[in-house]
């Protein structure tokens, strides 16, 4: 007789729902097992081997899916842009709203007027909204700052959430966010910031788990962003980029050339871009929370991306002025609802593939032996539940690292 399986918590009758080589698996009478905030064992109760549990939990039927990972978020920052909403609702373009003193600009002046304990308790409830339905893992920018301290007090905000929440807090450094107004028409100089102070200083901190830029025309240009990209593979930092969410800058080629994990937004992707990010690895981040917001009407070319075998990550772009959003439920549906996303591909956009954006997919996003015992179990007995309903939050339980 073999022996024994020691594990500490079992939950059992459960439906499983987990991404297997992009597709979805779905078992119906699984169970999942986890020793020292990892699963030993995910699969069917009758293939189990034998198990000796502290603790049993009997799901009752309820659908056990990976915890759901929000892959790109600007979580941390302060102030209140809510004006600008009856600007764009009575036509005004990102571009005027930037020009008449809103947008990423307005919300660099309240961050750097705040301490970091209120950029912490104003970040706090956001948070809390998206481990209400399931997230267990979120990236948190920087790029409210715009200058070398405040930068780095947003970073070490957003490591403090990961203290003050059981949830795993991924952090990227946003400098090249925009132009900072004592850089006005000296954005290469600005870069020169980016490049030869922050993105050392920050590096050394340890204070990223990568770096991220804004190429877009009312951005930087393809060149200013090479050099941050440049910077940050020198400093072992990995790299996303928000690239083709306003025109085409060429810069989700730009991104996969230097193997960055994602490239976001990508209403404007090329089919050079798709084939670049295809021999890359690169995920495409689609964010249909701005594009729903801003009311865009060119959408990213997801069949391109299907045909070209590009995994697709969702997430909800949480920010003060084009995204104010913080549901990955009501993210998902939008994927569905907006760009055509298939259910499998919605689930798999806020957990494996999410996942795959940050380069956490050997750590988590999947029912799956080594990964952490990341699990959001669900009232529901079918994953099209968690993509077809609005305002409406299932989760019966959340479980972060086995606890």
């Amino acid at each position: 007789m073999l022996p024994m399986l020691q594990c500490e918590t079992i939950w059992t009758r459960a439906k499983l729902a987990t991404i297997e080589n992009g597709r979805l698996r779905i078992v119906d009478r699984g169970l999942v097992a986890a020793m020292d905030g990892h699963i030993i064992y995910a699969g069917p109760a009758a293939d189990a081997p034998a198990l000796e549990a502290a603790r049993t939990v009997d799901c009752e039927g309820r659908l056990i899916t990976p915890g759901l990972i929000d892959c790109h978020t600007h979580l941390v920052f302060a102030g209140n842009r809510s004006a600008e909403h009856e600007m764009r609702r009575t036509g005004a373009s990102y571009e005027e709203i930037s020009q008449a003193g809103g947008g990423i600009k307005s919300t660099m002046q309240s961050t750097r007027a705040a301490s970091e304990d209120e950029l912490v308790a104003a970040a706090l409830p956001r948070l809390d909204t998206l481990i209400a339905e399931g997230a267990t893992t979120v990236e948190v920018k920087s790029g409210y700052g715009l200058d070398l301290n405040t930068e780095m007090r947003m970073l070490r905000a957003a490591r403090r959430l990961g203290n003050e929440r059981p949830v795993t807090i991924c952090t990227t450094f946003l400098g090249a966010h925009a132009l900072p107004p004592e850089f006005a028409r000296r954005a290469d100089d600005y870069i020169d910031l980016v490049v030869d102070e922050m993105i050392p200083a920050v590096a050394e901190a340890g204070l990223a788990d990568a770096v991220d830029a804004f190429c877009e025309n009312i951005g930087f240009t393809t060149a200013q962003t090479e050099r941050v990209l440049a910077a940050a593979e020198a400093h072992g930092l990995p790299i996303k980029l928000h690239a083709e969410q306003l025109s085409d800058q060429h810069g989700a080629a730009l991104a996969a050339r230097y193997g960055a994990l994602s490239a976001d937004h990508l209403e404007y992707l090329d089919e050079v871009g798709v084939a670049a990010m295809a021999r890359s690895g690169t995920v495409a981040t689609l964010l249909p929370g701005a594009f729903y917001f801003m009311r865009e009407t060119r959408k990213p070319p997801v069949a391109l991306l299907r045909e070209a075998g590009v995994p697709m990550a969702l997430a909800t772009d949480c920010n003060p002025g084009t995204s104010p959003l913080t549901s990955l439920l009501l993210t998902m549906n939008m994927g569905s609802v907006l760009f055509g996303l298939t259910v499998d591909e919605c689930l798999a956009g806020v957990t494996h593939n999410a996942a795959r954006a940050l380069g956490l997919c050997d750590r988590t996003g999947e029912l799956a032996v080594g990964r952490q015992c990341d699990l959001a179990i669900w009232n529901v007995g079918d994953p099209a539940e968690l993509v077809h309903r609005m305002g409406f939050n299932p989760l019966h339980d959340r479980v972060w690292r086995g606890q």
